[in-house]
């Protein structure tokens, strides 16, 4: 399939021709339960069904966890996958191909087909299994692998293969400018091509459907450097992949914790010997980017990095990254080995078991960040205080707001003897009143909370007309926000509304009005529509007559303002 953006139109009909309850139960089997389906949540562990899905409104929402969406959301949140995979998976379901747009004719041509590479890097990577396999060059790397203690079991999950000495052999067996593309040719000063990967044992790099995406290369004698990674492609982006990430999912989509190591045999020597959940950042720094992905598996992450100065480094520049996405339920463990250990020589010298026990009872990441800078500063003293305190405030000012912030900086300011309390700042959400338990939604709230469950009643609101200076009330500029963009967009149910929010500043928003239990029946609903329209117009009417009047008291009215007021006032007389 080549690149270019989805249409919106077809996205808009994928979610329009597929019902939710259909996809959701191909999954997870729904029970009808008056007007809704009902299932424990997959997305978290409960013993009664919290998870609804609603066939008329085609959206899911938990009452549990808080987990909705629509059927893009599901696909993406059940089977881990981004957008672009969901929207295929989701066409695939319903039988239809997904097409691309294109700026122009010449744009097109420019495009790499990222199908084509796909099928590339499997070719190149099974051409190198066969090489590994049968070559007489090929025996270096068997050697090699078996020194490791790797079992032709692990060589062949893991997919392991051989890339031959000689500069021309991808080049005269595939086409060279996907070679190019695909990052497995380079160019000298001259123009001439050569293979990146030469001699080396090759470990492919699979995203999570399988699909190769990159290599990995480690040579069989001195040269260096001793491991080589694909370059950046169009399929590889090393700062957003992990090793051994595809090969964890097929063993198990749900793990207790993944294990974060640096070395791709690290991962295939835990495997072996049963600790099957570890995946390896590929050469570079620990990124925010890749920790998101894995939390998309697991809710405790374990840093397990060699126990030379390298890898205590690298552990401490993966704070930054650590910091930024550490949330409520979600765990982060560093895992500290002696030197000269890296986990392969670690565990076979220990034991799994072990190994295992030393992992579950490692530090926590408050307690290792702590730990480490009471040891760099002296606090007993005011300066070693100061500087302790402005080295840790940076880190936990990139917490995201949580309880969890909250007690770091509780801790901060115990050890610091100085007041460094952030104030936890609770964004403004629409509409502004607090529930009150037992009662209806707000006015304003439960009328557009019923168009966006109900969006065939934008016909009645075409009829009446909207008067959008009458829409005068507090939270007004987010309700005819969101009333423009229905008005506009006309979406046929509240999933394909939804999509027209999805990462936007709104879109929990709209979740939220999705998700408001209205108690209206179906057959009602245009008639409560009615009334609460009629009831939000006279409120809106009273909030700008006041503001009006106290204004008038105060400074006098503008021309245009006290043509309202009259207006107005007539109006209040009237009824």
């Amino acid at each position: 399939m080549s690149g270019g953006r989805i249409p919106r139109a077809f996205i808009d009909d994928l979610l329009a021709r597929v019902d939710i309850v259909e996809l959701i139960d191909s999954h997870v089997p729904l029970k009808k339960t008056g007007a809704n389906y009902v299932a424990r949540c997959p997305f978290h562990t409960e013993k009664t069904p919290s998870f609804s899905v609603n066939s008329n409104k085609q959206f899911f929402h938990c009452f549990g966890c808080g987990a909705s969406g629509n059927a893009i959301s599901f696909l993406m949140d059940f089977n881990h996958l981004d957008f672009v995979e969901a929207v295929e998976d989701l066409a695939a379901f319903a039988g239809l191909d997904v097409p691309r747009e294109n700026a122009s004719a010449t744009l097109a041509q420019d495009k790499v087909d990222l199908q084509g590479l796909y099928d590339l890097m499997g070719r190149v990577a099974e051409f190198y299994v066969q090489q590994l396999r049968a070559s007489a060059a090929g025996k270096h790397a068997v050697a090699y692998l078996k020194k490791r203690d790797v079992s032709g079991e692990a060589a062949k999950t893991f997919m392991l293969g051989y890339a031959p000495q000689d500069w021309q052999e991808l080049a005269k067996r595939f086409n060279q400018r996907e070679l190019l593309d695909a990052g497995l040719l380079g160019s000298n000063d001259n123009g001439g091509l050569y293979a990146r990967f030469r001699h080396r044992v090759m470990f492919p790099i699979r995203d999570k459907r399988g699909r190769v995406i990159g290599f990995g290369g480690r040579v069989l004698d001195d040269s260096l450097p001793k491991y080589l990674n694909s370059p950046e492609t169009p399929l590889f982006h090393k700062g957003r992949e992990v090793y051994g990430l595809y090969e964890l999912l097929k063993k198990n989509a749900k793990p207790p914790r993944i294990l974060l190591v640096e070395g791709y045999m690290d991962v295939i020597a835990l495997a072996q010997l049963g600790v099957d959940y570890a995946v390896a950042a590929l050469g570079t720094a620990t990124s925010q980017a890749h920790l998101e992905l894995l939390f998309r598996y697991t809710s405790e992450l374990v840093f397990c990095f060699d126990g030379d100065n390298a890898g205590r480094e690298a552990i401490w520049k993966a704070m930054e990254a650590a910091f930024s996405v550490l949330q409520d339920g979600r765990q982060i463990r560093v895992m500290l080995l002696p030197p000269p250990h890296d986990p392969d020589s670690w565990v076979r010298e220990q034991g799994v078991e072990r190994f295992v026990g030393h992992m579950q009872d490692s530090q926590v990441l408050s307690d290792y960040f702590f730990g480490h800078l009471t040891q760099e500063y002296n606090l007993n003293e005011m300066e070693g205080r100061a500087q302790f305190v402005n080295k840790a405030k940076p880190y936990l000012a990139r917490l995201p707001d949580s309880l969890f912030k909250e007690m770091m900086f509780a801790k901060l300011q115990e050890l610091g003897r100085v007041d460094v309390a952030e104030k936890r700042v609770v964004p403004d959400r629409f509409p502004s009143r607090p529930p009150q338990k037992n009662s209806r939604p707000p006015l304003e709230r439960q009328t557009l909370a019923m168009l966006v469950q109900n969006p065939g009643l934008l016909e009645v609101l075409e009829e009446k007309g909207v008067d959008w200076e009458g829409l005068d009330f507090k939270g007004a500029d987010k309700f005819k926000s969101i009333l423009k963009v229905m008005l506009a967009k006309k979406p046929i149910n509240t999933g394909v509304l939804l999509e027209y929010y999805r990462d936007s500043v709104d879109e929990g928003i709209v979740k939220q009005l999705m998700s408001t239990k209205l108690e209206v029946p179906l057959a009602g609903i245009e008639a409560e529509f009615c009334g609460a329209w009629e009831r939000l117009l006279e409120h809106a009417a009273d909030v700008r007559f006041d503001r009006l009047l106290v204004k008038l008291q105060r400074e006098g009215l503008s021309q245009q303002e006290k043509e309202a007021f009259q207006k107005l006032s007539m109006d209040r007389i009237r009824k």
